[in-house]
């Protein structure tokens, strides 16, 4: 049942759905970890960098608990006010992991909870994203070309499924803000000088 029927009341969703993107989850395991990844590896936090950092199980942690943001935030809004402030939480949860104001704007790359809001808002989709970001990192050892990867299909994907025109492109911002946090990444990957993960060397 919607119960959210105001526009006053949807913005304080989609806010509360921006906050909910802000919580630093990489941070918080990382140091219970005994590591900093703001200051430690790429800087970025974010599940792979946890990953590096301080193994296999905090970065998946951090990976389920930021997906989590982007599906919780999403499936609310849908329960709450229909596909358009479900769609709307999605991708405030997304803009507060990649720009938390709390942290200065200085936030994660958003592959994970924007994970979370594809799923929830395109399943189809986002189980097929999310099957060809594990098969590509699996080949490549390198989450950034998996990520680019996802980031340049999950729109088209959505187009091909025959949603409305404002969800595609809904979806291509989504992606787009991504791919923008990726810069650095392509820099790296163009240099040959990109992390790989580090599968297996942590026991």
């Amino acid at each position: 049942m919607e119960v959210v029927t105001t526009a006053a009341a949807a913005a304080g969703w989609v806010t509360g759905a921006y906050v909910l993107g802000t919580l630093p989850t990489a941070s918080v395991i990382g140091r219970a970890a005994g590591h900093d990844p703001t200051r430690e590896g790429s800087g970025n936090p974010g599940a792979s960098n946890v990953y590096r950092l301080a193994g296999p199980r905090a970065g998946v942690a951090v990976f389920v608990l930021d997906a989590a943001k982007g599906a919780v935030a999403t499936g609310a809004g849908l329960a709450a006010g229909g596909r358009p402030l479900g769609i709307a939480a999605g991708v405030a949860a997304v803009l507060g992991h990649v720009f938390p104001m709390p942290r200065r704007f200085r936030g994660g790359r958003g592959v994970a909870t924007a994970g979370g809001f594809m799923v929830v808002a395109f399943p189809a989709v986002g189980a097929v994203s999310a099957v060809a970001w594990v098969a590509v990192a699996r080949l490549t050892r390198k989450a950034s070309v998996a990520s680019l990867v996802l980031v340049a299909g999950a729109p088209v994907g959505v187009a091909l499924s025959g949603r409305p025109a404002w969800e595609v492109g809904a979806a291509t911002g989504v992606a787009a803000v991504v791919a923008v946090r990726h810069a650095g990444n392509v820099g790296r990957l163009l240099r040959g000088q990109e992390r790989e993960l580090p599968v297996g060397e942590h026991r």
